[in-house]
């Protein structure tokens, strides 16, 4: 397997070289800068690679393997394969990462927000902080300051009346950061920065997609890029809905095991895989991940491996350390490792460790929410440990 690292450009706090020092040999990254629904050309992918694989003297030499991601527009999420600008812009993106040996693409189809926390700096009992989605909070910033049409019938007489109890006791600067951490993106977000009107609007917008036709929308956006991924030898790896249930009313439809196994039955193509998220699908109580992973073990080329914990009934959950949480990573691990023994090191999996905890050094610097560098090191130290106890010989 492969160790990846996800870097969010020149600007970022985490240089190359903390990459290096970390041990990690693969990049994962894409062009942020690039307007969501715009080509990338291939003078933009051989740019940034450049940059990334160039190898300082005596140092090791990095890999941009996997792109995390190329955006897929509303347009296509809205109206499937009637968005034929929008999928072309897509198709063109991915030929002028092929063109620079960039096989593996990782998205998602999650609509309006991505990814999604209600709390970026939840103490935990070790003192480092993490990231932590709150059911309650949610409530709040839905019924109270998105004021949802309709909202009220998605939550039951209790979780109304403590939603209306929280959001009386809050001030003004509270209210404000619940509202930019769910409205305003997270790092790596393939959505855009939404004030509330707008927020309005874009769901306004998704008016009677259910999740049938959302998934419908989704397999024939696939059927029209992956023949040409085939032909390129390009991986699409579907991210899981994070968290992966229904959110302000919309559908989500990479969620379960059921969900993947409709897709990948739809478009049967090599090209239409998985990228295996451990934490976003962990967060399900009935989602069995070794089970997962052993039945679409041929789609997974990118694995992110992090661990939740789910608090109460489960609504609530917040991120935990990689070998804590909810997470069996040793079993998950095991079935990754069986896969890969069987592939040959060009199509070996790529994994990263995902959103590590805020700690030591980093308590006291501006870092990236989810990505700081020493829980990533952490997290990626405590990964390694396992896979080379399960086998000394898997790490590429």
């Amino acid at each position: 397997m492969r160790q990846g690292w996800r870097w969010f450009g020149p600007k970022a706090g985490v240089s190359l070289d903390n990459v290096r020092q970390a041990g990690a040999t693969d990049i994962v990254s894409a062009l942020h800068d690039v307007p969501i629904g715009e080509a990338w050309t291939t003078a933009q992918v051989q740019e940034r690679k450049s940059m990334i694989e160039s190898t300082p003297d005596g140092r090791s030499q990095l890999t941009w393997s996997v792109v995390e991601s190329i955006p897929i527009p509303d347009a296509v999420k809205r109206t499937g394969g009637t968005a034929k600008n929008e999928i072309a812009a897509w198709i063109a993106s991915m030929e002028a990462l092929a063109a620079n040996d960039i096989k593996v693409i990782c998205y998602n189809f999650m609509p309006v927000v991505d990814w999604c926390r209600t709390e970026l700096d939840y103490v935990t009992p070790t003192g480092s902080t993490a990231m932590r989605f709150d059911h309650n909070m949610f409530a709040v910033f839905d019924l109270h300051i998105l004021q949802r049409k309709g909202a009220a019938s998605e939550y039951s007489q209790a979780d109304q009346e403590i939603a209306a109890e929280l959001y009386a006791g809050m001030g003004a600067q509270e209210i404000a950061d619940l509202t930019r951490n769910i409205a305003s993106a997270l790092p790596g977000s393939t959505t855009e920065p939404l004030t509330i009107p707008a927020f309005r609007d874009k769901l306004e917008a998704y008016s009677g997609i259910d999740a049938n036709k959302l998934r419908q929308h989704l397999i024939e956006f696939l059927l029209a890029v992956t023949p040409i991924a085939d032909d390129l030898g390009v991986k699409l790896t579907l991210h899981p809905d994070d968290p992966p249930r229904p959110l302000f009313g919309l559908p989500r439809i990479a969620s379960t095991e059921a969900d993947y196994a409709a897709v990948f039955e739809a478009v049967p193509s090599p090209a239409n895989g998985m990228c295996y998220c451990t934490g976003s699908l962990g967060v399900r109580a009935d989602n069995d991940l070794p089970a997962i992973a052993r039945r679409f073990a041929d789609r997974i080329h990118f694995a992110h491996l992090r661990a939740t914990t789910r608090e109460g009934d489960g609504r609530t959950f917040h991120e935990a350390a990689h070998l804590e949480g909810d997470v069996d990573m040793v079993a998950v691990l095991r079935e990754l490792l069986a896969e890969d023994r069987k592939r040959d090191k060009s199509r070996s999996i790529i994994f990263r460790s995902d959103h590590g905890h805020r700690m030591l050094d980093d308590l006291n610097k501006e870092v990236t929410p989810g990505y700081p560098a020493i829980g990533r090191l952490r997290g990626l130290a405590e990964l390694r440990g396992i896979i080379h106890a399960l086998d000394p010989q898997a790490l590429v």
